[in-house]
């Protein structure tokens, strides 16, 4: 009597997959504006709006953008913008450290080139010509870096103090600096250091405000 019974069960369930269908018309959800791989293919979407921060214009108030803001000291405005201490640090420490590099180096070139040599070798030439463009260029390029350095953050003080920026301060900025760089040598060199920048300050303020 068992054996009909779950028989009867089996084809009853079967009976019952057979009937059932399946709706897949509402199963995807549309969204609005989405991209597509043909959209992607066709350069028909504009990546821009894949960034996060994407059409909101001016909505964004929290975000306060300095960098266009110029220094506001009376007598700043030159051939040569500034936004201030960290502006004149940045690239005025950057700009000489580079040049100092390029006229040591060019001194190694010429150093290097006119040593007299025990063997004339091509390969002994160049040797010579690399290590005096080492040593020349890296001296002379921390020399102009560190002058660079302390010479605008002695400026800066001098023009925050005085609540102006000219030429009387560059050059008061510029004897400081080689004051201070030549000290240990003696009072004669380090009068020498004071006067040769002082003066170079001088003629870049002078050619700063002319140009």
């Amino acid at each position: 009597m068992a054996a009909p019974d779950s028989q009867d069960s089996q084809r009853t369930i079967q009976d019952d997959l057979r009937s059932v269908k399946f709706n897949q018309e509402n199963l995807t959800v549309p969204v609005e504006g989405a991209v597509t791989a043909n959209d992607l293919l066709l350069a028909a979407y504009d990546p821009a709006r894949l960034h996060p921060l994407a059409q909101l214009g001016d909505q964004l108030d929290y975000l306060v953008l300095d960098d266009a803001k110029k220094n506001e000291l009376p007598g700043a405005g030159t051939a040569i913008p500034s936004r201030g201490f960290g502006d004149d640090l940045c690239y005025g420490t950057g700009t000489m450290y580079l040049s100092g590099l390029a006229l040591g180096g060019l001194w190694g070139v010429s150093e290097g080139a006119r040593r007299p040599l025990a063997v004339s070798n091509m390969r002994l030439r160049i040797n010579s010509i690399l290590n005096s463009v080492t040593r020349r260029g890296t001296f002379i390029g921390n020399s102009a870096g560190v002058l660079a350095l302390v010479y605008n953050g002695i400026n800066s003080s001098i023009d925050s103090f005085r609540g102006k920026h000219d030429t009387a301060g560059s050059m008061a900025a510029g004897a400081l600096t080689g004051a201070l760089y030549k000290s240990t040598a003696g009072v004669k060199p380090s009068l020498a250091a004071a006067t040769l920048i002082s003066g170079l300050a001088g003629i870049w303020g002078y050619v700063k405000k002319s140009v």
